[in-house]
């Protein structure tokens, strides 16, 4: 069980060029933030740039019988983490992420099984925050996050996405 105050243990990097296994960071993940495994997470892949999360509805669910919004606005927030924390990992740098800023927009009420996306907002996002590493060992980059229930989007997010330097 995590305690307060205490750094759970950083997942080991990937080797050199390549990936992580993204069911073994899940897992760690789960490990590190204890809440993960309440969110309905029931898979994690990569299409290109985009990072997906597919969610069960039953753990999240509100009052209403539809996707809680708080429970929501927590997985769009993680989920950029992740991307951000997997992007580094892959170029070797453990670093520390933190979100700097986020909103969200509820288009739709969630009302089954649902998909989020997370991808960068600009095409040169991943090129400044590599060139912002490299020249001042800190960077940022804004992410932008999409839910889908089946065809219908439901809530369109957005975060600025802090690396920390390394210390």
């Amino acid at each position: 069980m995590r305690k307060v105050g205490v750094p759970h243990p950083r997942l080991p990097l990937p080797d050199p060029g390549q990936r992580d296994d993204l069911q073994v960071f899940l897992a760690w993940l789960g490990d590190a933030i204890p809440m993960v495994e309440h969110l309905g997470i029931q898979k994690m892949r990569r299409e290109g740039e985009r990072l997906v999360w597919e969610l069960a509805l039953a753990p999240n669910l509100n009052d209403k019988g539809t996707g809680f919004g708080g429970a929501l606005t927590a997985q769009t927030t993680l989920l950029g983490w992740c991307w951000t924390t997997l992007w580094l990992r892959e170029r070797g740098y453990v670093r520390d992420v933190v979100v700097a800023e986020a909103g969200q927009c509820f288009l739709a009420p969630v009302t089954g099984d649902y998909r989020l996306t997370c991808e960068p907002e600009s095409g040169r996002g991943p090129e400044t925050l590599a060139e912002r590493l490299a020249s001042r060992g800190r960077g940022r980059i804004g992410l932008a996050q999409q839910l889908w229930c089946g065809d219908t989007l439901c809530l369109e997010a957005r975060g600025d996405y802090a690396v920390l330097p390394a210390g």
